[in-house]
């Protein structure tokens, strides 16, 4: 109802009870129109909003489709790059129409150059770098696709993407499905990462935590050279905190520094032994490994490209097999 129409009803009103009022009439004064005046003002604003209530609100847009595509790249633009640590950021692109990712848990999805990109990751044949990466904005975050990239020397893309500037592209697509996150699939779970290898736990732990029905203890390993180097320590630790019965989170650096009192050096067969639930839970039990290749391979054996393969390493020697093992794109991190 317009607001024009609520004042013509409002003054429809003051008509009809001023022709069923008895009072006598007396000398005219303008006091009455002045008060009428201000009535039907505020009487009108009373029925305009009392019918705007009785509208309802509108219902809310009910997204149908991911704006990215698991058979096609799609560019999109960098919205704003928000620096982490020395040499870490957070990438944020933006979605179209305000739209969310709707990526699955556990998914990631495969970057490359823009087509138009003045300084393309390519490889020594000329042909574009492609690389899965992890973001760490929920599913259901609004417009945006952020990304946690630590700039490793060496690794194509990881610089490519730390040399993009605001308003310039990434080609993207996904999502790629590697693991299908069900709720308490599992009495226990271990994650042992390194560097920004921490983004498909974080993924798996954001989601799974956030569930009152979950029941899955969960026990990451996260392993750094210093403590500056620690991505999401703030998150983690908040996570740890909220959920203790559930969480346990353990740090190990290879140069602890003042105060540590954490773990030390590289992640092995004792530290694994220490934290991790044994092989012997059967399919109650689930690894995912996520890190440099160097640290994959020690712990769960060589692997070529992103394919599983046998588990060797450390988790062999400690009995666990191919099922109970899952690495996360391990070379995601370059």
């Amino acid at each position: 109802m317009s607001f024009i129409r609520a004042s013509l009803r409002a003054r429809s009103t003051l008509a009809n009870v001023r022709r069923y009022s008895t009072t006598p009439e007396t000398k005219p004064s303008n006091l009455p129109y002045y008060l009428g005046g201000g009535g039907i003002v505020g009487l009108a604003a009373y029925l305009y909003l009392d019918s705007a209530t009785k509208e309802g609100p509108k219902p809310k847009r009910v997204q149908e489709k991911s704006p990215l595509d698991p058979q096609n790249f799609v560019e999109f633009k960098l919205k704003k790059v928000e620096p982490f640590n020395h040499n870490t950021a957070k990438y944020i692109f933006e979605l179209p129409n305000g739209d969310a990712s709707l990526l699955p848990v556990a998914s990631c999805v495969v970057v490359k150059s823009a087509a138009d990109a003045v300084n393309a990751a390519n490889d020594d044949k000329g042909k574009p770098v492609i690389r899965p990466y992890t973001p760490v904005s929920p599913a259901d975050h609004p417009g945006e696709l952020v990304f946690l990239i630590k700039r490793y020397e060496g690794g194509e893309m990881s610089q490519h993407i730390h040399a993009l500037k605001e308003g310039e592209s990434l080609a993207i697509k996904g999502p790629i499905n590697k693991f299908e996150y069900k709720a308490n699939q599992f009495e226990e779970v271990g994650m042992i990462a390194g560097g920004s290898g921490i983004t498909p736990m974080y993924q798996i732990l954001e989601h799974a935590l956030a569930s009152p029905e979950n029941k899955t203890k969960f026990t990451l390993i996260f392993a750094n050279v210093t403590p500056a180097d620690i991505l999401l320590k703030a998150e983690f630790d908040a996570l740890a905190k909220a959920h203790p019965d559930t969480l346990r989170v353990v740090y190990t650096l290879d140069k602890p520094e003042g105060t540590w009192d954490g773990e030390t050096g590289f992640i092995g067969k004792e530290m694994v032994k220490k934290y991790v639930a044994p092989a012997s839970l059967g399919d109650k039990v689930k690894v995912f490994i996520c890190g440099p290749p160097g640290q994959v391979a020690a712990i769960a054996g060589k692997k070529e490209g992103y394919k599983q393969g046998a588990v060797g390493g450390v988790l062999k020697e400690l009995g666990y097999t191919e099922d109970q093992v899952m690495i996360r794109a391990a070379v995601s991190v370059v």
